[in-house]
C-alpha cells in the first residue's frame, strides 16, 4: 500500500478551462492516440513542467487527466497520449473515437502534482505502459537541459503496445532505456529486487498501473520516502468488484444523489453543482479526500491509511459496498 505518495499536493481548487485546437492527431502505437493541441490563434499556451497534466473534457462530455509528454521548453503546444480502453468509464474512448484534426477542445491549464526535482545528482525512472507519458516529459527535458543523468525501465506488453519506442530505442536516449516485454504473463515480470536492495542517491519516477506501483513501493520501503514518487494511471478493475450504481446522500445540504455504474462520485456531485476540490482523479493525490459519515466503501486510492479509512474516502474512484454513503457536504 503508498500512502500519501504526493503529500505536498493536496487540496487543489477546480482548475478553469479555456479552448485549444486539435493541430493533429495520430495513431502512436495499439490503441494508443498522440494528440498535438496549439492555440486556436497561434499563441503560446500556458507554461508547464515536466510531469504536469492538463484536464480535458472530451466530446462526451466528461474531464478526464492526460499527463504532458513534450518538452516543457515547447510553449507553442501540448502533446497528450490517450489509450484508448474500451473497458473503461468512456473517456478515452470519446478521445480516440469523436476527436478529429483540427476541432476544438476545452482544457485546463496544467497542473503538476508529479514534479521532477531538478536538485537531484541521478534519475531511474521506471513506465508501465502508457504511464510513460510523463515520464517522456522528464526525459525530453532534461535531455535538452544537457543532463544525461537519468535511466528508464519501460514495462510493456509488447512491442506493438510500446509508446514511443522508436524516440527510446533511437540516438537521443542511446544507452538509457531498458524495454521490458511481459506479454502479459506474470511470471514474466520485471525482477526490481537488484536495484532497490541497496539504496542510492538516485530518486525514482514511477508511473503506471497500480500492480506496478505497489511492487515498487513494496521494494523501495527501505530507501529515504523523498527519493520516491509515485503518479498513477488509473486503477486495475480486476481487482475490484464489478461497478454498480449507489446513492450519496449529502449530510449538510440533504441533497440525495444517484451514482451510475459508469459514473464516480466525483462526477456526480460535478452534475449536481457540487464543488470538491480534485486533481489527479486517479486516486493518488488526495486532493478530493472527503469525511465519511456512514456507509461502506470500497477503497480504490492509493493514499488513505487503513485508520483514515474509517472516515474519509476518495471520491474520485471509490465507491460504494452499501447502497448508500452519506458525506459530509
Amino acid at each position: 500500500m503508498i500512502v500519501n505518495p504526493n503529500p505536498g499536493h493536496a487540496q487543489q481548487p477546480e482548475p478553469d478551462f479555456f479552448e485549444v485546437r486539435v493541430a493533429s492527431k495520430s495513431k502512436l502505437a495499439e490503441s494508443i492516440y498522440l494528440f498535438e493541441l496549439a492555440d486556436p490563434e497561434g499563441k503560446s499556451l500556458p507554461a508547464f513542467t515536466a510531469g504536469s497534466h492538463i484536464t480535458v473534457e472530451t466530446p462526451a462530455g466528461m474531464r478526464r487527466n492526460y499527463s504532458l509528454c513534450n518538452d516543457p521548453a515547447e510553449t507553442n503546444r501540448y502533446q497528450i497520449a490517450v489509450k484508448r480502453d474500451a473497458k473503461g468509464r468512456g473517456g478515452s474512448v470519446s478521445m480516440a473515437d469523436d476527436v478529429i484534426n483540427g476541432a476544438s477542445l476545452k482544457i485546463s491549464a496544467p497542473r503538476n502534482n508529479f514534479e521532477l526535482t531538478e536538485r537531484a545528482s541521478k534519475y531511474l525512472f521506471i513506465a508501465g505502459g502508457i504511464g510513460i507519458t510523463p515520464i517522456m516529459s522528464m526525459m525530453r527535458h532534461l535531455k535538452a537541459s544537457g543532463n544525461d543523468n537519468f535511466r528508464l525501465i519501460y514495462s510493456v506488453n509488447c512491442s506493438e503496445s510500446a509508446a514511443f519506442l522508436d524516440e527510446l530505442n533511437g540516438p537521443t536516449f542511446a544507452g538509457k532505456v531498458d524495454v521490458h516485454y511481459h506479454r502479459g504473463d506474470r511470471e514474466n515480470v520485471y525482477d526490481f529486487w537488484p536495484i532497490f536492495e541497496t539504496p542510492t542517491n538516485e530518486h525514482i519516477y514511477c508511473c503506471g498501473p497500480r500492480r506496478l506501483m505497489e511492487e515498487v513501493a513494496d521494494m523501495s520501503g527501505h530507501w529515504p520516502t523523498a527519493s520516491i514518487h509515485f503518479e498513477s494511471f488509473g486503477i486495475d478493475a480486476a481487482a475490484y468488484a464489478a461497478n454498480t450504481a449507489f446513492r450519496v446522500k449529502l449530510q449538510r445540504s440533504g441533497l440525495e444523489l444517484k451514482v451510475a455504474e459508469d459514473q464516480t462520485i466525483l462526477e456526480a456531485l460535478r452534475g449536481a453543482g457540487i464543488k470538491v476540490p480534485s486533481s489527479c482523479e486517479s486516486g493518488t493525490c488526495g486532493s478530493c479526500r472527503t469525511r465519511l459519515v456512514a456507509g461502506e466503501v470500497e477503497h480504490r486510492d492509493m493514499v488513505l491509511s487503513e485508520e483514515e479509512k474509517q472516515d474519509n474516502i476518495m471520491v474520485c474512484v471509490s465507491r460504494a459496498k452499501s447502497p448508500e454513503l452519506v458525506l459530509d457536504l
